[in-house]
């Protein structure tokens, strides 16, 4: 066994607003954005096999949560509730990512 054989990949584990699953029984393994602002909750999944792996799709994931984040920082929660048009932004990004 030579010394690259013998070192392990590091855990990637959770993080805020970013889940990682990897299920033995389904087909999907990835990363889950899941992120919470004035009632509305958007959420977008990264598959390991659409990125090319699980560090790339955490790249993808971490990428996307930093512009979200950056757009909901824009709007404005009112009553409890975040502005419609800075929620639609946010979906429409995430349909695109």
């Amino acid at each position: 066994m030579n010394a690259l054989s013998s070192r392990k990949q590091p855990a990637m584990k959770s993080k805020r607003n970013l889940t990682r699953f990897t299920y033995e029984h389904t087909a999907f393994q990835g990363w889950r954005l899941c992120i919470s602002r004035g009632g509305r909750t958007f959420t977008k999944y990264f598959s390991d096999k659409q990125y090319g792996g699980g560090r790339k799709a955490l790249n993808a994931a971490e990428a996307a949560l930093a512009e979200v984040k950056s757009l909901l920082s824009q709007g404005k929660v009112v009553d409890g509730k975040l502005n419609d048009s800075v929620a639609r932004k946010v979906e429409k990004f995430l349909k695109q990512a």
